[in-house]
């Protein structure tokens, strides 16, 4: 398929995800714990159903990476990576920063990926050779001429293991940390895609977590790596470095390498 094709089948599963959340927002939710203690919701397991649904129906021969009911056809050169709710634990507190993610990987690489948030009515879509955009119109990252004046995000403390969270604090001592910004999930990653924040920095991400951010961030001028500067792909281990203004990956490797 081509890439217009694709971008138009990923704007239908985010359509169908949103259509698939809105009716639990702020209600009746089944808030359960799967096996890992992570969330879960009978919005993510019916968002996943309908964009799988859709795929079942119009890209038969393509993988599938699900959260919530797992993988189809490994193996295949096109997969796409399906993240129903990324920030449960905000859509469960009833905090509009949630967002579904879409990607699709050729090869193992991101090359399209979409960070939906249905109730604000947001969506980023970055395409591998295309400019990133939102709601339709395109976006850029801002310039950061020095560390210390980087915005940093990050989920929560709660998601750094000992030696991540040294690492971690390293990195923020040298970013402008009295403007430092926790919770936001993927949402973080669209707001650094729009120029409003600078860097991104997260541990233990799974493949649907993080796949759909990057086309996203790289389109919009920004770059995204592993803790140590390599490209995120399918077997990437889930440190996560998104930054606004490429300049500055190597003073965000040195930071990170400083902790102990």
């Amino acid at each position: 398929m081509s890439m217009d094709t694709d971008i138009a089948l990923a704007h239908r599963l985010a359509d169908a995800a949103g259509a698939a959340i809105r009716p639990f927002w702020r209600g009746e939710i089944g808030l359960e714990a799967k096996d890992d203690a992570s969330p879960v919701t009978l919005a993510d397991r019916a968002a996943e159903d309908a964009m799988r649904r859709i795929l079942a129906a119009e890209a038969p021969r393509d993988g599938i990476v699900g959260e919530e009911f797992g993988n189809e056809r490994e193996g295949a050169s096109r997969t796409w990576v399906l993240d129903p709710i990324d920030g449960t634990v905000s859509f469960a507190a009833g905090r509009p920063i949630f967002g579904t993610l879409i990607a699709l990987l050729r090869d193992g690489f991101p090359v399209l990926g979409v960070i939906d948030q249905p109730i604000g009515g947001e969506r980023w879509v970055g395409a591998a050779g295309r400019p990133t955009t939102f709601n339709g119109a395109e976006v850029r990252t801002r310039p950061c001429r020095d560390l210390a004046q980087a915005v940093l995000a990050s989920t929560g403390p709660q998601y750094f293991d000992d030696h991540s969270a040294e690492h971690f604090m390293a990195l923020a001592a040298k970013s402008a940390h009295k403007r430092m910004i926790w919770g936001g999930d993927c949402y973080n990653y669209g707001l650094l895609a729009s120029g409003q924040i600078d860097l991104v920095c997260e541990s233990g991400l799974k493949l649907y977590d993080f796949a759909a951010l990057v086309p996203v961030v790289e389109g919009a001028g920004g770059t995204m790596a592993d803790w140590n500067g390599e490209p995120l792909h399918a077997a990437s281990e889930g440190h996560v470095i998104a930054l606004g203004d490429p300049a500055r990956l190597d003073d965000v490797i040195e930071a990170l390498a400083c902790g102990h």
